[in-house]
């Protein structure tokens, strides 16, 4: 398992390159297929270099109730859609959280409100590249 240090900005079951010639974690003796983002904190995180045979049963885990499931971070209820994010106002580099459904929709309708207040105060974000010819 590769450390990588310093701030990552993906979420854990993100995909990484993978140099050549790595072997995989659990099995050294066949080659990794897969570099898959494990443990991540606002320290770094863990790389899982993975064979086919690894990456297949990861691929099964993350699509299993268990791995969906559990107490959620933010508003320590028991739920059954848990997923991998951020709070934006702590950065993308920030810790990342186990939330379920119902805070990660909130999280995003108010991301959605404040950008939409920006807009109706200021006009929406014009970053100069549509008004050139070139």
């Amino acid at each position: 398992m590769a450390d990588v240090t310093g701030p990552i900005s993906t979420l854990p079951g993100s995909g990484h390159r993978l140099p050549d010639g790595t072997m995989c974690d659990r099995h050294p003796d066949r080659p990794a297929v897969a570099r898959i983002q494990g443990e991540t904190d606002s320290f770094g995180s863990e790389m899982n270099d993975l064979c086919t045979e690894c990456l297949e049963a990861q691929r099964v885990y993350a699509r299993s109730p268990e791995a969906r499931t559990g107490r959620c971070d933010w508003c320590k209820t028991n739920a059954t859609d848990l997923s991998n994010t951020r709070d934006i106002d702590e950065g993308s580099a920030g810790p990342v959280y186990r939330v379920c459904g119902g805070c990660k929709k909130k999280q995003d309708d108010a991301i959605r409100e404040e950008l939409d207040r920006y807009d109706r105060e200021h006009g929406p974000l014009d970053d100069g590249y549509d008004d050139y010819d070139d």
